[in-house]
């Protein structure tokens, strides 16, 4: 064995990621295997949440001191539809994105989002930025789904559980 056999696995280990043999078209077939090209690409495969907007929070903006350039972010409460709801506060930074989103209160969504971390004072802060948002399609306003109607049954009798029954047995089951 040689160290060209040897560099590609030492490569891996020293840098934690997988480089691709030559022949991967061949060994695995064409398209059957994504490359991954960027940290965000990586990361925003599982970094989404789908819920409904329950509030949106006030604009903040300033000026920034390092650049000079003014800054707009706005805060959303997403909140999951599930068994156990939960709520997430997200932001949305510059007024482009802001503008360009448009989220309101109600509107179900899917937010794909960047999770960050910054010390200020001695004391850590999470950030959850939002950088792709994408609305849930809703029936058309004509053809809304009705309610289950269950078939042409007659209602059942209401029935009587004290006749008949055992004094010392009051459950109606």
């Amino acid at each position: 064995m040689t160290w060209k056999n040897l560099l590609p696995g030492f490569l891996q280990v020293l840098c934690g990621f997988w480089i691709p043999p030559k022949n991967i078209g061949e060994k695995f077939g064409r398209n059957k295997m994504k490359i991954v090209t960027s940290q965000k690409e990586l990361s925003s495969q599982y970094m989404e949440i789908t819920g409904k907007i329950i509030a949106v929070l006030p604009e903040r903006g300033g000026i920034s001191q390092r650049t000079g350039a003014e800054w707009k972010v706005q805060e959303y409460v997403l909140e999951t539809q599930e068994q156990y709801p939960r709520k997430m506060c997200f932001d949305v930074f510059g007024a482009d994105k802001i503008a360009q989103f448009n989220i309101q209160i109600g509107e179900v969504l899917t937010v794909s989002f960047d999770v960050d971390a910054r010390e200020y004072q001695g004391r850590w802060y999470n950030s959850i930025r939002a950088w792709k948002v994408d609305r849930q399609v809703a029936a058309p306003m004509g053809e809304a789904v009705p309610p289950f109607q269950p078939a042409d049954v007659a209602p059942a009798a209401p029935v009587d559980f004290s006749a008949g029954s055992d004094p010392k047995d009051d459950l109606p089951f």
